[in-house]
């Protein structure tokens, strides 16, 4: 049994906990430690914050998740002043042994190694997620991750992308206009600039131009808030348009990617859990033309996992130790 600290750190949050490995497996985690990293000045402070509030001795090996590219000598957190160098992780964390990953990357673990109890049916089969093949994850939150697992030999290949920039396809007349309105801010607008957080205040703002009344939100959290308690209708709307956008593009990607099951994740993809299965995401999903028939074969489902950035991170350690 080999005990690890595991962290997720992100822009505006660094979660901690400690994970049990036992034979390439996460057996334990235990439950997350949330500090704010603008009341921190380092990693470091933070790491041995974690420490102290636990009021244990950290272990001497760690898996770390960062919301940014791993790549280079110098890693520069986004919407996070923190700025990490690789080489130096070992010493300053007092760590024997250490990985890091992508945040995104630790989900693709995540999903690779969590039970059928940790995934909601969303469409498609009731199928379980194959046992060979590539599992396309698509994880819409302050941005859009794309991802995928390739499952082969017995083995679980993790493959980090860069999807979620891919272009904006428009549909429909009203994702013409979601398009043009984009376009008045970024010469090329990608996906995720549709299918992210900050999405839904486009696409509301361009049902209240179409209905010729000024927006009331103008607060991302306060929109999000009103959309899902349907509190609003316009929001309401604003929302079921983003989940038809969100079903096109898992479909695109799992048709990019050869994907023979979808899983979302992200943010947002916990708090659509009650929405996804009631919407139209189904029906663009599998709304591929020629590949219609194809794309009903597919089973999508939604990763529950409570802590599936810090999950994760252990997973990737696990996979590591094997």
């Amino acid at each position: 049994m080999t005990q690890i600290v595991v962290a997720d750190i992100g822009g505006t949050h660094a979660r901690f906990a400690l994970a049990d490995i036992d034979n390439g497996k996460v057996v334990r985690l235990t439950p997350e430690i949330t500090l704010k990293c603008a009341e921190y000045a380092s990693l470091q402070t933070a790491w041995e914050a974690f420490g102290a509030q636990i009021g244990v001795k950290l272990p001497n090996a760690g898996a770390l998740a960062l919301a940014c590219p791993i790549q280079g000598d110098v890693l520069q957190m986004t919407n996070n002043p923190w700025i990490i160098r690789p080489a130096l992780i070992a010493e300053k964390l007092g760590l024997e042994r250490h990985i890091l990953v992508n945040d995104f990357e630790a989900v693709g673990h995540a999903v690779a190694h969590v039970g059928p109890e940790h995934l909601r049916h969303i469409c498609g089969p009731e199928d379980a997620l194959p046992e060979r093949g590539v599992i396309s994850i698509v994880g819409p939150g302050t941005g859009l991750g794309v991802g995928a697992v390739l499952r082969a030999g017995g083995h679980n290949h993790v493959i980090a992308t860069e999807g979620g920039h891919t272009d904006f396809a428009p549909l429909d007349a009203l994702e013409d206009k979601i398009l043009a309105h984009q376009r008045q801010r970024y010469r090329r607008v990608s996906i995720e600039r549709i299918v992210s957080g900050s999405g839904l205040a486009s696409i509301y703002a361009v049902l209240a131009e179409v209905e010729g009344r000024p927006p009331i939100y103008h607060d991302d959290k306060a929109l999000w808030g009103a959309a899902l308690a349907g509190t609003d209708s316009l929001a309401a709307a604003a929302l079921d348009r983003f989940c038809l956008s969100l079903g096109a593009v898992a479909g695109d990607i799992a048709l990019t990617q050869g994907g023979q099951a979808v899983v979302i994740a992200g943010g947002l993809g916990a708090r659509l859990a009650d929405r996804l299965a009631l919407s139209g995401f189904a029906e663009r999903f599998k709304a591929k033309g020629r590949f219609e028939a194809l794309m009903a074969r597919i089973p999508v489902k939604l990763i529950t996992h409570p802590q599936p950035g810090l999950f994760g991170a252990a997973a990737a350690f696990a996979s590591s130790m094997t």
